[in-house]
């Protein structure tokens, strides 16, 4: 049965209110600051039968909407396979080729019965901080198949009738450089979960089986038909935008994304099949990872939109296993993020020509995956991993902000305080990047200078990007700074020979890394900017010099 409207307005908060609790529970419970702080997970409700999303927080990491849909059905197969279910069931797995993404991002699904029967799947997603692997964090650069990534776990029954089998927690333990993290990581996910299941009962049992599952539907529908109207409201037509990876950090080449999106009416195609062939190294995705990218790039467009799985179905995905956005196994996944951003760019680029009010100049398009590891003085190891800001890009409203995080997703930046005190470093710069956004009339945002001092001895690896091609400007507005990452040696400094990607770097007590974020390119004519906001920006630093005239 379809609620009435103030039902269906009420259960829609209600349940999303539920993934949000999930998402709280686990970002206050978890060890790891990439979930603690920097809010790298997300927890929803999932179809019975096709592991649909239903219902996403507004918290969690929208990358994880798609693909956890995919991750569901995975485990849907591997219940009719065997055909074994019960209450209290819970799957683990991080299988980037059945769900998405790569190694570090675990998944927990488990099913919701009502009166003996299967109602719905509730899921959790967090990146673990390691997994294994040559590189600590998990993102080697260097990596041509995924066994040197870190261990691949296909879906197994973490917990049987609500009990967890410790045999799994302990392979888990023995295949990570820091387990109590990872340990810690995964009882906050177990208990989102419980948490999620308890709230989910007392609101069916307020409503009923039939009122809530009739939300569902209605929801689904809802998303459907608006994401029609949106896409009815552009011209037909095809509309092709391409964009390069520097390189996939074994062979110095580009690699390109190219897109050909075609308006039909109210249905659109997005066809990949230019786009370049499955890399050597670590920058290829699975097809499910290339799907959840274009949502989350037509979330950005068509904000009205709500998210669940409706908003896809007018939409038709051309992925070919013969490219780097369809890759299955053994190909490595760790850069993921860097691909998924080139991915979104593209799809905000054919967007602008179909509608030119749209049009967007390009993010800083880089998550810089840092990693620094090694023993602290009493011999325990540590591993760090972050990501970083950059400037975004000048649109036809405003300039681009400065120091954000991707259109990628919802995370934040970890704080300096917390990895200070987290990890044996310290941050000696953490600042806005000076002539690094692009002109323009709007001009993009600014990047962000981090130089990172190590107070014992360290390895470091990065896995960026834009360091050979920097962000584009649309409408005659110019390019970002391109990335720059460089690292003290006792005759200086140096930069990695791949430009964005380095691994095996070893630094001494005492010495530093330095980290240089793009900006975001301009929008629009230079000449045509406000000579007040140009005055503001020479007034505040933001541009010097020649950069300024």
């Amino acid at each position: 049965m379809t609620p009435d409207p103030v039902t269906l307005a009420i259960l829609k908060g209600r349940l999303e209110g539920i993934a949000d609790e999930m998402d709280a529970t686990l970002f206050r419970s978890a060890f790891n600051p990439i979930i603690a702080e920097a809010k790298d997970a997300c927890h929803g409700l999932y179809h019975a039968t096709t592991g649909e999303t239903l219902v996403q927080g507004t918290s969690g990491l929208p990358i994880f909407v798609g693909a956890m849909a995919f991750a569901v059905r995975v485990v849907i197969d591997k219940v009719a396979h065997d055909g074994d279910l019960r209450p209290g069931d819970t799957f683990l797995f991080n299988d980037p080729y059945d769900g998405g993404t790569h190694l570090n991002d675990f998944r927990l699904v488990r099913p919701v019965f009502r009166r003996g029967e299967l109602f719905c799947w509730i899921a959790s997603v967090g990146h673990w901080l390691d997994v294994g692997g040559n590189v600590p964090g998990g993102y080697n650069p260097k990596a041509t198949e995924s066994f040197q990534e870190g261990f691949r776990l296909p879906p197994v029954r973490l917990m049987r009738d609500g009990a967890v089998n410790q045999d799994i927690v302990d392979i888990l333990a023995a295949n990570s450089r820091v387990p109590a993290s990872n340990w810690g990581d995964l009882n906050g996910q177990i208990n989102a979960l419980d948490l999620g299941e308890r709230r989910l009962a007392a609101l069916i049992d307020e409503h009923g089986e039939d009122v809530v599952q009739g939300a569902f539907t209605a929801f689904s529908t809802r998303a459907e038909a608006l994401m029609r109207s949106a896409i009815a409201g552009l011209p037909d037509g095809t509309y092709a935008f391409e964009d390069v990876l520097d390189n996939d950090g074994i062979t110095d080449e580009t690699l390109t994304i190219a897109l050909d999106l075609t308006i039909s009416g109210e249905e659109m195609v997005l066809d990949f099949s230019r786009s370049s062939p499955p890399a050597q190294g670590p920058v290829s995705i699975s097809r499910a990872t290339t799907i959840a990218g274009c949502y989350v790039a037509l979330k950005h467009v068509f904000t009205e939109v709500p998210a669940n799985a409706g908003c896809l179905r007018p939409i038709r995905f051309v992925v070919p296993e013969t490219t780097l956005l369809g890759a299955g196994a053994p190909h490595p996944m760790a850069g993921y993020t860097e691909t998924v951003l080139r991915l979104i760019g593209v799809i905000f680029g054919a967007l602008a020509k179909a509608d030119p009010s749209r049009a967007t100049a390009a993010p800083f398009g880089t998550i810089n995956a840092l990693s620094m590891a090694g023993h602290r003085g009493d011999g325990s190891r540590w591993v760090m991993f972050s990501f970083f800001g950059g400037g975004l890009g000048g649109n036809p409203e405003s300039d681009g902000l400065n120091h954000a995080n991707n259109p990628i997703s919802t995370a934040t930046i970890p704080p300096v305080e917390i990895l200070e005190a987290a990890y044996p470093v310290m941050f000696t710069q953490w600042a806005l990047r000076p002539d690094s956004a692009g002109a323009g009339q709007h001009r993009g945002g600014l990047g962000a200078v981090y130089e990172i001092e190590a107070l014992v001895p360290a390895s470091v690896s990065l896995l960026g990007e834009r360091g050979k091609v920097a962000p584009f400007g649309v409408g005659g507005g110019g390019s970002a700074a391109p990335n720059r990452f460089q690292w003290e040696t006792e005759e200086g400094m140096r930069s990695p020979p791949m430009v964005s990607k380095v691994t095996d770097v070893r630094i001494t007590a005492g010495q530093r890394v330095r980290l240089e974020t793009p900006g975001g390119g301009g929008w629009g004519d230079p000449a045509a900017r406000d000579a007040r906001a140009a005055e503001r920006d020479r007034r505040m630093g933001y541009v010097t010099g020649g950069a300024a005239e």
